[in-house]
Formats: C-alpha cells, sequence, structure tokens
C-alpha cells in the first residue's frame, strides 16, 4: 500500500532563513519555492536521491496556517509532520475504510514553482487520529510534474535521508499500523541493552524508520524526533560546514558498525540533525 517515505515537513516562523540555514547545511540549493493558497502556507523543497524536505511557513490564513501557528506556539520550530507516498490512493483508500476507519475524501493539490514556473499535481489523503499516532501524517500521490531530479558529485553535500527518528510508548501497537496496515517492511526489532528498551527499523525506499521506545508513563501519542542525513565524505562535509560558521561535533564512530557520524549543532531550526557516512 504505502512505497515510500514521500516527504518530511518542518515548521519554520521565517522561511527565508529557513532556506538559507538548509542551504548551507545541505551544501545544495531548494528546487521549489511556491505556496498553498488554499491553506493559508508558503514552502521550500530540497530535493533528494531517496525523499525530499519541505520548510514549511504560514502566509495568511487556512488550515495548514492553523497547523504551523499551533505548532510554532506549542514547541517552536521543528519537525512536524511525515508523508508517506503511494503509487494507488484510491487502493489505499479503498483498503483504510474496509478496515473500518472513517476516512475524509482524498483531496486534489497543485502548485506552480515561483523559480521557473514548473508546475506540479498531487492527491492527499489525511488520515485519522487512530492511523497517525500523534504524528501529522498524510499519505501522498504524484500525479503530475515532479521535483528537478538530485544530481550532486560533491562528496561533502547531502545525497539522501538515513533515517529518521521517532519515539513511541506503544511499540506493538506501531508495528500493528506501519508493518500490518502500510506494509511496510520491519527490519529490525532489537532490544538495547543500554537504552533497556525495544528498536524497531521499518525500511522503504532506500531510507529507514527508526524507533524508539520511552517507557515513560506517558500517553502513547508518538513523537517525531530527529533526522539523519547521508554523505559521502563526513570530513569534507564537516569542513564544509565549519567553514561557514555552523557548529558541528567531531566526527566519532556510530552505534552502527562501519559508519562515522558528527551532529549539527546550529542551523538546524530546532530539528535534532545527524551526518552519517557509510564506510
Amino acid at each position: 500500500m504505502i512505497n515510500a517515505l514521500d516527504h518530511l515537513i518542518i515548521a519554520v516562523s521565517d522561511l527565508d532563513l529557513a532556506e538559507e540555514n538548509y542551504t548551507k547545511i545541505f551544501g545544495t540549493k531548494p528546487v521549489w519555492r511556491g505556496e498553498h493558497k488554499e491553506l493559508g502556507t508558503e514552502n521550500s523543497l530540497f530535493n533528494f536521491q531517496n525523499t525530499y524536505f519541505e520548510l514549511l511557513a504560514a502566509k495568511g490564513e487556512g488550515l495548514g496556517a492553523a497547523l504551523v501557528n499551533h505548532y510554532l506556539q506549542e514547541s517552536g520550530e521543528g519537525l512536524i509532520g511525515i508523508v508517506l507516498g503511494t503509487e494507488d490512493i484510491d487502493e489505499c483508500y479503498k483498503s483504510l475504510q474496509s478496515r473500518g476507519y472513517a476516512l475524509g475524501e482524498i483531496s486534489e493539490g497543485k502548485g506552480v514553482n515561483f523559480r521557473d514556473g514548473a508546475t506540479r499535481e498531487w492527491k492527499n489523503l489525511f488520515l485519522p487520529p487512530e492511523l497517525t499516532r500523534g504524528v501529522f501524517a498524510f499519505i501522498i500521490q504524484h500525479t503530475k510534474g515532479s521535483l528537478t531530479e538530485f544530481k550532486n558529485d560533491d562528496k561533502s553535500v547531502v545525497n539522501k535521508l538515513d533515517h529518521v527518528v521517532i519515539k513511541t510508548n506503544d511499540v506493538e501497537g506501531f508495528i500493528d499500523i506501519y508493518r500490518d496496515i502500510y506494509n511496510i517492511r520491519l527490519a529490525l526489532d532489537k532490544h538495547v541493552e543500554a537504552w533497556e528498551s525495544r528498536m524497531l527499523f521499518f525500511r522503504i525506499n532506500k531510507t529507514t524508520i527508526e524507533v524508539i521506545e520511552t517507557q515513560n508513563g506517558e500517553e502513547t501519542a508518538d513523537k517525531l524526533w530527529g533526522l539523519s542525513w547521508q554523505v559521502d565524505s563526513i570530513e569534507e562535509a564537516r569542513n564544509r560546514l565549519s567553514n561557514q560558521g555552523i557548529e558541528v561535533t567531531p566526527i566519532k564512530k556510530g552505534i552502527k558498525e562501519n559508519t562515522l557520524v558528527a551532529t549539527i549543532k546550529s542551523h538546524t531550526n530546532n530539528v535534532p540533525t545527524l551526518l552519517i557516512q557509510h564506510l
């Protein structure tokens, strides 16, 4: 049913500044600048080998503006949404409806790139709370047009999303939805002694949804936590970032074997951000 982690959404208060921050972090420029007039939002998109990244800001009034403003008031800027991709949104609708979930109508969207006039069209299916587990999430099918393909041979630039981290108090409930309903492959289910908790890896379109169990007695709503971005040379990436005034921790061995990692400590608009190189 779901065949891609289509994109991630970050709520920001100043789109120009956020775009400047992430142009420095990624080492590439955004491929799209547009707006959703009916939703009261504007956005900037960065494309990668396996997904894209959306900076979203309020502009006027609408449901989208209300969503962004709510997150900004409650938690400040940060990672607010995960969007799941499909090639057949009508089949997704039928499948979820047959399981007894109450769904709204499939909506259609259209956007124009302010930079080159290119257009794209898509269909969205917003999900009920029992399927989002407290995270803003929806299903999308792209129907016309596409983003500029990622092409860059510079080893210091970010080329793909390695993984997104989600924290949950209900591991079994997460598996019930992401594996059994969304049909996303559960590649790892492991108890981590150092954390005294379980860790799950869901693999989809050459990236990973990493789920960390948090046993803190709070309600079972999940929380988007952070992102890990892949580079071909973490040393070159760290040098590039440091030269632009971005704070980055020293490089160290990653938890996963044959990896090197470094944490970006500034310019992330409140998104915990890791760089990773696979050796």
